[in-house]
């Protein structure tokens, strides 16, 4: 009787994404939840949640800013949101280990997603004179490349390519260009707008709008968020290592107390 051939091995280790995933921080869960939330409500044909939320620059008004919110957790479809969570998740986990749950809820809730539609509408109307919807969470995807474009800048300025030196803060928009020829319905518009924040936010421009430490400690200390709350990340834990390392001597003494915030779509989608 012949033996049955061995199945070939798999590409990834399931145990290690497993161990990836058991080990993300809370506000990266919250919005994978909501995007696949999202994403689960479209399949009923009573309600479109894409036109409830997508951002259209002609619908915003006093009764509609929530539209500012819901659109970078709003997809086209099962393989528009696979392929921007699985260019999210990495980013924004490293994003909210490195500045802590209540931080990255400030600002993605915020000013992370405000300032780019704020700046997407603008053009959009006073520009282009046009009304081209966007939904997608690869409005963050962008923001934060552009974000960690500026802190690679300071570090290695240049990449070659052959005989040229090409300055690593222009990867995104070399991404941009690309994606909107790949993709032709995605939104180069939206994603150059999340760029251009990012490179703001990166240069510390937008420093202004994180809240102060000493707020957030109040906070964390008057309801015990870390004590009552899985996978979430105080001031102190994201300062010195996901898991609340103590500073060494050297860095207290340097006055290194933490991370610089030099890191810091017709239903036109943002995305492939």
């Amino acid at each position: 009787m012949a033996t049955p051939a061995a199945l070939p091995p798999l590409p990834f280790n399931p145990s290690r994404i497993r161990s990836y995933l058991v080990r993300l921080p809370l506000f990266t869960r919250l919005v994978l939840l909501v995007i696949f939330a999202f994403l689960i409500l479209e399949l009923q044909t009573l309600w479109s949640v894409v036109k409830w939320g997508a951002l259209i620059p002609d619908e915003i008004g006093l009764g509609t800013m929530y539209r500012l919110n819901t659109y970078p957790v709003i997809h086209n479809g099962f393989f528009h949101t696979l392929f921007n969570v699985l260019a999210l998740t990495p980013l924004l986990e490293r994003f909210e280990a490195e500045h802590g749950t209540l931080t990255s809820i400030a600002l993605f809730v915020g000013p992370l997603s405000t300032f780019p539609a704020g700046l997407y509408i603008l053009i959009e109307k006073a520009i282009l004179h046009s009304n081209t919807s966007v939904v997608g969470s690869s409005v963050w995807v962008f923001l934060l490349l552009g974000s960690e474009a500026i802190r690679t800048f300071k570090m290695n300025p240049y990449f070659s390519l052959g005989p040229y030196k090409i300055p690593t803060w222009t990867s995104p928009l070399f991404l941009c260009v690309v994606l909107s020829i790949l993709v032709p319905q995605s939104s180069f518009l939206g994603h150059l707008c999340a760029i251009l924040i990012g490179y703001l936010f990166g240069l510390g421009y937008l420093k202004f709008l994180v809240p102060p430490e000493k707020i957030l400690r109040w906070i964390e200390s008057k309801l015990n968020l870390l004590g009552r709350l899985p996978h979430y990340i105080s001031v102190d834990q994201k300062t010195f290592g996901r898991y609340g390392v103590l500073p060494s001597s050297n860095n207290t003494a340097n006055g290194n107390n933490g991370t610089p915030m030099s890191y810091l779509g017709t239903n036109q989608r943002l995305g492939p």
